[in-house]
């Protein structure tokens, strides 16, 4: 499988949780969303990947533990509602907190795509700190986005779907956009 495709693959847990999830069900979701989760966690390091290659499905799996503990524990949450923005908040979270520590969290996804002795230059930490910003951007953009259409209108299904698939769809034709580009320039 691409590293590409593996990479936006530590994203199926997100998105099925995206897909299961409704204000009455978020318990399924949160469940289903941590089954994969580990499973991919497991598979990944079955296949010997590093951690630093599995930062999202790792995030995914914290986070989704986390909120199946409190679906199961309190089902009828004051954040139920709020479920679409939670996963945002905590992805915006675990992006941004991938560059404050220095390690974009696309490092390790796009050392397997990139040959070994381009790993340790600047231009390669710079174009993945600019791609994991572009994510880092469109998850707060989400979050924010989310949890105002989720106070203002609870109901307003398709307008959450437009937000949701926007803020995922832009950043990851980013990512496959912009390092060629870059490449492109030099």
């Amino acid at each position: 499988m691409g590293a590409y495709v593996r990479g936006l693959l530590g994203f199926l847990p997100w998105i099925v949780y995206a897909v299961i999830a409704t204000g009455d069900e978020w318990r399924w979701g949160a469940i289903a969303g941590l089954v994969i989760a580990l499973a991919l966690v497991a598979a990944d390091r079955r296949a010997g990947r590093a951690w630093d290659e599995m930062v999202i499905e790792s995030s995914a799996a914290l986070f989704f533990a986390a909120l199946t503990a409190l679906s199961l524990a309190n089902p009828h949450s004051a954040l139920t509602p709020y479920g679409p923005a939670l996963v945002n908040v905590w992805l915006a979270g675990t992006a941004w907190g991938s560059l404050a520590i220095g390690k974009p969290f696309t490092l390790g996804i796009a050392r397997t795509m990139a040959p070994e002795e381009v790993w340790k230059t600047p231009r390669f930490h710079r174009v993945n700190a600019i791609i994991t910003t572009v994510w880092a951007a469109a998850f707060t953009v989400a979050a924010l986005s989310l949890t105002l259409v989720l106070r203002v209108s609870p109901h307003a299904t398709t307008l959450v779907i437009a937000i949701k698939v926007a803020t995922f769809a832009a950043p990851a034709v980013f990512t496959a956009w912009y390092p060629k580009q870059v490449g492109r320039a030099n």
